[in-house]
C-alpha cells in the first residue's frame, strides 16, 4: 500500500478493522469513526486498491460485514507498522479544526492564512470555511476571532480564557487513558498528540503527586471529573508557565470563598515550585486558589442527582418501557435505578451544553446487545425528551441494562477485585456483572478512580482490573475490555495464575481469603447499621411546619424556611444554601408534575447533617415557567455524605412518584407522613440486596 496517499480516515477504517478480527458491518464503522455509510463504502473502495500488493486481503460478505485477512502470517502485523509509522496524507475534517484552534491558542502574534493551510496540508479557502465553523466554538470559550486581509488569523483573549479553552478542549477529547497510560504514539492520533502537549503530560503526574502530599481532606472528597478537571488546568498553568505566558493580577477574577483558599494555593505552589524549578507569582496563586473551589463547585454541582424528581422519573419510566419491552423485572434492581439516574443527569447536562460526546464501546455495544440496543433507543424516543439523543448515549444506557440483565445470577467469590473505568459508572458496572457471571471466584469491591487505585493499600484487594492504562507498574494491574470478551477472560486467567493471587491456592493466600470472608460478614453488619441509623436520624428530624410567607416572593419563602432548619443546626450558611437552591430552581422548576409540591434539594458544605422538613405556605410560592408550589420539601445533605444516607434520601425521592405519599404531604399529619416513610423505609431496609 502506498502509505504516502492513504487519508487519516482510511488510517482510521485500517487500525479499526485491524482491532475487529471478527469483521464489521459498513454501518457499525460508520458508527465508529463518525462519518456516513456512503462514505466507508466510498473509502473501502480505494482502501481495496491500496492494498493490492500488501499481502492482506479485504473480505466483504453481506449479514457479517467487513474483514482484513493476511495472505502470509506477517501480512497484518507488517500493514499495521507501515501504518503507525507512515504519515497520512491529510487529516479528518475534525482533526483539521481542532489542530487549528491549537495553533491559535498557543500563537504569540498574528498567523498567516497559507501559513495554516501549508501546515495542514489544505488550500486557503478550506482554511477560511473551517474558521467560519470555528467561530461560534470560539466565541463559546469567550474568545475573539480576529482575521484581517495582510495582517493573518489571531484569538484575542486573556490568558485566563486560553487556558480554560485549553482545558475545555483536553477535557472533551482525551481519555483518562491518555492523560495517565504510557503506550501513545504522536504518528497514530495528532490531535490527542498536540493536546497532551498543550497540557504538559510529563509534568501532570508531578503536579498529582505534590497535590496528594499535600494530605488536604477536602481533595480525597472531590468527584474524580472534579479533580482530574482540576489536574488537567493546574498542569497547563504550568506549562504556561514555562512558555512565558503567566497570568496578570487583572485577568483573575475573584472567586466567592476564593480567600479561604489561599493560604492552601500558597503552600502547594511552593511544593511544587521546588519540586519543577519555576516559581509561582502571587497571579499564579490566587489563580490556583480559584482553581481550588471551582473543583469544591463542580464536585457540589451535581447537587442530590439520586433525590432529583424530574431525573428520578425519567429513569422510572425508562425502566418501565424497557421492562415492558424485554419481559425482565428491572424494575426490581435498585442499583439499575440509581446508575440511571445518575448517568441521565449528567447526559443531559452534556447534550443541553452541546458538549462533545465520545463512547468508544459504542461498536461492540451493538453487536453483543443488538436487540436491547433497539428497545432502548425506541424507549428513550418514547420519552420524547424534546433533545436529539446521540447514539453514543444510548450506547451508555444499553450497558446500564445488560449489566442489570446480568446480575441476577450472581454467584459465589473467591477473589477481591476493584475496577477502574474511563467510560462511568456504565462501564464499570457492565464490567462488574460480567465477571460475577463469567468468573465467579472474583468478587467486584467496587470502582474506583485512577488516582485511588495507586493509592488503595495492596491488602484491601487481590486484583485490580482497569480498562485503561494506569500510572501503575505492569504487574500491578490487567487491563481488560468492559465487554470482558473470549480474549480478556483468558489474559486474566494468565494475570491470576502469574500472580502469588490464585484460586484455590494454598497457606497464607487461602487463609487471607478465608479471613477476607470473615471480614465481610462483619462490614455487611456495620453496613446494615448505619443504613438503620441513617433512616431512624432522619425520620427523627424530620419536621411539618405552615409557613405565613409573603405572596409571590420565592426567596424570601426559603429565607424562612432555612431559618428554621438553620434553628436546629442542621445549617451553617442558609444564605449561601439559599442560592444553590435558586440556582437550582433556575435550570427548571421543581414542581412534581400535577401536584402542588415542590423538592427542593441541595448538597453543600454549609450544611452540617442531612434534613428532611416539610413546609406548608400561606401563598403559594412562585416557581419558573409559571408554576406555583403550595407545598415545599426541602431535602438538605452534607457535601461529605455517607453511602448509607443518600441511599434513604433516593429511596424517599422514588416514592414521590407515587400518589399516596404525595397526598400525605399536601394534607397530612406530621406523624402521619413519618409513620409512612417509616414503614416504606423498613421494607427497603429488609429487601434491599
Amino acid at each position: 500500500m502506498r502509505l504516502g496517499q492513504i487519508t487519516a480516515r482510511q488510517r482510521q477504517i485500517l487500525l479499526l478493522l485491524m482491532s475487529r478480527t471478527e469483521g464489521m458491518t459498513a454501518a457499525e464503522i460508520a458508527a465508529e469513526i463518525g462519518v456516513s455509510v456512503r462514505t466507508v463504502h466510498r473509502e473501502m473502495e480505494e482502501i481495496e486498491k491500496g492494498l493490492q500488493g500488501a499481502d492482506v486481503l479485504l473480505h466483504k460478505k453481506s449479514g457479517t460485514g467487513i474483514r482484513l485477512e493476511g495472505e502470509t502470517p506477517e501480512g497484518i502485523a507488517q500493514l499495521r507498522k507501515r501504518l503507525l509509522e507512515g504519515k497520512p496524507a491529510d487529516y479528518s475534517v475534525e482533526e483539521r479544526k481542532i489542530l487549528m484552534l491549537c495553533a491559535l491558542l498557543e500563537a504569540d502574534e498574528p498567523i498567516k492564512l497559507f501559513a495554516l493551510a501549508h501546515s495542514l496540508k489544505v488550500t486557503v479557502p478550506t482554511v477560511s470555511s473551517d474558521l467560519d465553523e470555528l467561530e461560534p466554538l470560539m466565541k463559546r470559550f469567550k474568545l475573539n476571532l480576529i482575521r484581517r486581509r495582510g495582517y493573518g488569523v489571531e484569538l484575542e483573549g486573556t490568558e485566563a480564557v486560553r487556558r480554560r479553552a485549553i482545558c475545555r478542549l483536553a477535557e472533551e477529547y482525551l481519555d483518562y487513558s491518555d492523560l495517565v497510560g504510557d503506550g501513545y504514539s504522536d504518528a497514530r492520533e495528532p490531535v490527542t498528540a498536540r493536546l497532551l502537549s498543550m497540557v504538559g503530560k510529563p509534568v501532570l503526574l508531578d503536579v498529582e503527586k505534590s497535590l496528594w502530599d499535600m494530605n488536604w481532606s477536602w481533595t480525597e472528597s472531590l468527584s474524580e471529573s472534579a479533580y482530574t478537571s482540576m489536574l488537567i488546568a493546574l498542569s497547563v498553568s504550568v506549562k504556561r508557565i514555562r512558555q512565558g505566558r503567566r497570568m496578570e493580577e487583572a485577568d483573575i477574577a475573584t472567586q466567592d470563598g476564593a480567600s479561604s483558599s489561599m493560604e492552601e494555593a500558597r503552600d502547594f505552589a511552593v511544593r511544587l515550585g521546588e519540586t519543577l524549578e519555576i516559581p509561582f507569582t502571587d497571579s499564579e496563586m490566587k489563580y490556583i486558589s480559584n482553581l481550588f473551589e471551582a473543583a469544591r463547585d463542580m464536585s457540589e454541582v451535581s447537587e442530590l442527582a439520586h433525590t432529583d424528581v424530574e431525573m428520578v422519573e425519567m429513569a422510572h419510566r425508562l425502566i418501565e418501557r424497557v421492562q415492558r419491552r424485554t419481559g425482565i423485572p428491572f424494575q426490581e434492581d435498585r442499583t439499575l435505578r440509581a446508575g440511571l439516574v445518575e448517568h441521565i443527569g449528567a447526559a443531559m447536562k452534556r447534550i443541553r451544553e452541546g458538549t462533545r460526546i465520545r463512547n468508544p464501546l459504542l461498536s461492540p455495544i451493538r453487536k453483543d446487545y443488538e436487540e436491547l440496543f433497539g428497545i432502548v433507543r425506541h424507549s428513550v424516543d418514547e420519552l420524547r425528551l424534546g433533545l436529539t439523543i446521540p447514539d453514543e448515549e444510548i450506547g451508555f444506557l444499553v450497558m446500564h441494562f445488560g449489566a442489570s440483565s446480568e446480575r441476577l445470577n450472581q454467584l459465589g467469590h473467591h477473589l477481591k477485585a476493584i475496577l477502574v473505568c474511563s467510560s462511568g459508572l456504565s462501564s464499570s458496572r457492565l464490567l462488574g456483572t460480567r465477571l460475577n457471571k463469567e468468573m465467579p471466584q472474583i468478587e467486584v469491591l467496587g470502582n474506583v478512580s485512577w488516582y485511588e487505585a495507586a493509592r488503595m493499600p495492596k491488602e484491601q484487594y487481590d486484583l485490580i482490573i482497569s480498562t485503561i492504562d494506569l500510572p501503575l507498574p505492569k504487574d500491578r494491574y490487567v487491563r481488560l475490555s468492559p465487554l470482558l470478551t473470549a480474549d480478556d477472560k483468558e489474559a486474566l486467567l494468565q494475570y491470576i495464575q502469574s500472580t502469588s493471587v490464585k484460586p484455590g491456592g494454598s497457606g497464607t493466600a487461602v487463609n487471607r481469603i478465608e479471613e477476607q470472608r470473615k471480614a465481610a460478614s462483619f462490614e455487611r453488619l456495620r453496613l446494615q447499621a448505619a443504613l438503620m441509623n441513617a433512616i431512624v436520624s432522619l425520620l427523627d428530624g424530620f419536621h411539618v411546619h405552615d409557613l405565613d410567607n409573603r405572596p409571590d416572593d420565592l426567596e424570601g419563602t426559603l429565607n424562612e424556611a432555612l431559618a428554621k432548619v438553620y434553628e436546629c443546626g442542621a445549617v451553617s450558611d442558609a444564605e449561601k444554601v439559599k442560592e444553590r437552591l435558586l440556582e437550582r430552581e433556575r435550570m427548571g422548576t421543581q414542581l412534581i408534575p400535577d401536584t402542588t409540591l415542590a423538592l427542593f434539594h441541595t448538597r453543600s458544605r454549609y450544611i452540617a447533617c442531612p434534613s428532611l422538613t416539610l413546609f406548608r405556605l400561606a401563598h403559594a410560592a412562585p416557581l419558573e415557567d409559571g408554576a406555583e408550589a403550595g407545598v415545599i420539601l426541602l431535602m438538605l445533605a452534607p457535601k461529605q455524605l455517607p453511602k448509607e444516607s443518600l441511599e434513604v434520601l433516593s429511596e424517599i425521592s422514588a416514592m414521590l412518584l407515587g400518589s399516596e405519599l404525595i397526598e400525605l404531604m399536601e394534607r397530612g399529619g406530621e406523624d402521619e407522613i413519618r409513620s409512612y416513610l417509616a414503614e416504606e423505609l423498613q421494607h427497603f431496609f429488609n429487601h434491599r440486596p
